[in-house]
């Protein structure tokens, strides 16, 4: 997929992964987006050799809170 490509995939990934962590974790939306573009979650979406784009919503967030809470990330082995 092309840069353009995951730029695209991320305008609709992101909005719907923002939601879930605000509603999950109780966060404005200003605070949702400052923890989400500092996670390493977030730069490993960018990159399309990951293929993280292909999980789903609730998945993401799974691993977003699990970098917060831990520091570390569990890739799913679907990926």
């Amino acid at each position: 997929m092309s840069e353009k490509g995951i730029k695209g995939m991320l305008e609709l990934i992101v909005p719907r992964l923002l939601r879930m962590i605000m509603e999950k974790q109780s966060l404005t939306e200003k605070e949702a987006l400052t923890q989400l573009y500092a996670s390493e979650l977030y730069r490993q979406l960018e990159r399309e050799e990951t293929k993280l784009w292909h999980l789903s919503i609730p998945t993401l967030y799974e691993m977003w809170l699990e970098e917060k809470e831990s520091g570390h990330i569990t890739y799913p082995e679907e990926v």
